[in-house]
């Protein structure tokens, strides 16, 4: 197994010709029709929010780390394309903002057809939270936000707060893998629910790993017969991060809502400080076309001279792994 980590944005690079752009993070990659896409989340100059954003391949172009172009405003290629608007959405994420979105295709009971969605977290009040989680749905032409959010805390472990949304769709139903708590309470806690049709009746809350487990995104993508999830631990406390922070790779022969029964985690990727980031998480899996590569697209942070609260700016990287992991894993 031979592995590399890619710069793929960084704001100390500069966006091209996007010049209102000040970082990028939050990736999800998914291949739609013949091209990849990654939608992503960042900030604008002059606004505290974060929008969801996206980039591409060019279309027929193979999956690779490099080559991603940021989608323009039309008629003007200096400022970046917002994902959706706010038209229905605004009273419950205009001043929050949007941020880590996860893309999904799947079944629409009610409509009788295959649909696309983004979810993401969002705030009614200020970036810092506390959340819900909300979805845009492509309606052939654009993203549409809804008029309310699908999913919100009802446990008393979730501490009133559900972000970092990761879905699949399998067996009928919409997975979804999210995070309760507060990074700011260094208390993290890893959910797990499914509904028939991806916006209501969701079925009880259940805890997939608890607290100690520090597991901050799960990305789950149907490898085969089988499943394989790339995950981040992460370290909110300010002592110094231990050696288990970072991406970690295992494996299911199903969606499976408890985290014991997936394959003993293989660590992918220390939190150790490259320079152009440190301490990686929100992670989104995918293989290239010919099935011989990994990619693992992830998000950064990289240290400033701001004296500030928060002396850190976004960066988005991804880790390619040449060679399968799978005899790595224990018997």
């Amino acid at each position: 197994m031979i592995a590399r980590e890619i710069k793929v944005f960084d704001p100390a690079d500069g966006f091209g010709p996007i010049a209102d752009l000040t970082e990028i993070t939050d990736p999800t990659v998914v291949r739609r029709g013949n091209q990849w896409w990654m939608f992503a989340a960042g900030q604008l100059k002059g606004d505290r929010n974060q929008h969801l954003f996206s980039a591409s391949l060019s279309a027929g172009a193979p999956l690779s780390a490099t080559g991603w172009q940021l989608t323009p405003r039309p008629g003007d290629p200096s400022r970046i394309a917002l994902l959706a608007g706010h038209d229905r959405s605004c009273a419950w994420d205009g001043i929050g903002g949007r941020h880590c979105p996860s893309f999904i295709r799947g079944w629409d009971p009610h409509g009788n057809r295959w649909v696309e969605r983004i979810y993401y977290a969002n705030s009614a009040s200020n970036p810092w939270g506390p959340y819900t989680i909300a979805c845009l749905e492509w309606n052939g032409s654009q993203w549409i936000d809804q008029t309310e959010p699908v999913f919100v805390a009802t446990e008393t472990w979730e501490h009133g707060s559900v972000y970092e949304p990761s879905l699949v769709y399998a067996d009928g139903m919409w997975k979804m893998w999210y995070v309760a708590g507060s990074n700011f309470e260094n208390y993290i806690v890893h959910g797990f629910a499914e509904s028939g049709d991806g916006i209501a009746g969701w079925s009880e809350h259940r805890i997939f790993a608890p607290p100690e487990q520090k597991i901050f995104d799960f990305c789950v993508a149907k490898c085969g017969a089988a499943y394989e999830a790339v995950f981040s631990r992460v370290w909110p406390a300010q002592a110094p991060a231990p050696p288990e922070t970072g991406l970690w790779w295992c494996r299911a022969d199903a969606p499976i809502f408890d985290f014991s029964a997936w394959s003993d985690p293989i660590q992918l990727m220390t939190a150790e400080d490259r320079g152009w980031h440190a301490g990686p998480w929100k992670p989104s899996l995918c293989y290239d076309e010919a099935n011989q590569r990994m990619f693992v697209f992830f998000a950064g942070t990289r240290k400033t001279n701001d004296p500030g609260p928060f002396p850190y700016v976004f960066t988005l990287g991804c880790l390619e792994i040449e060679g399968s992991i799978l005899p790595l894993v224990r018997p």
